[in-house]
């Protein structure tokens, strides 16, 4: 209860956005996004994730997750994905086969496990471009963690 406290605390003393700012404009800063780590890894789900909408501007949004284990493969036809790892460590498994692939809404796929691939190590700093139509997933070590801001872009 007192991190939710302390993680509501911030968003409203933080929005990062003063009076003269352009419509629009959003900024977070390391200890804002270092509050919403903190308070995403208390409220990990049953699939092993923590998610919150940092800001959604219609055409993109920005997203933070935390995973405290692998997550299921997913693929966009139309968006792009782009990935700033905030803290702790995972891979990223790139194309290959979705093996148990299901469309969850009309260009959205997830499934149970990719065969093939490519493996990219990822850290705190790591910044990813995951092209539309792509298959991909987080992997996260046994008793690790892994916490990202993702933009979602529509695809040109």
């Amino acid at each position: 209860m007192k991190s939710t406290l302390v993680l509501l605390a911030v968003v409203l003393s933080s929005a990062g956005v003063r009076a003269d700012d352009p419509p629009g404009f959003r900024l977070w800063t390391a200890q804002e996004l270092t509050a919403r780590d903190t308070g995403l890894s208390t409220h990990v789900g049953a699939d092993h994730s923590a998610r919150e909408t940092l800001a959604d501007f219609g055409d993109h949004r920005f997203r933070m997750l935390y995973r405290d284990a692998d997550g299921n493969p997913e693929q966009h036809d139309t968006i792009v994905d782009i990935v700033m790892v905030e803290s702790g460590e995972g891979t990223l498994m790139l194309g290959g086969t979705m093996d148990g692939r299901r469309a969850t809404t009309a260009g959205e796929w997830v499934g149970t496990r990719l065969t093939g691939g490519d493996r990219h190590a990822l850290k705190p700093g790591t910044l990813v471009h995951i092209p539309a139509g792509v298959p991909h997933s987080f992997l996260v070590p046994s008793g690790q963690h892994i916490t990202y801001v993702l933009l979602k872009i529509p695809a040109k």
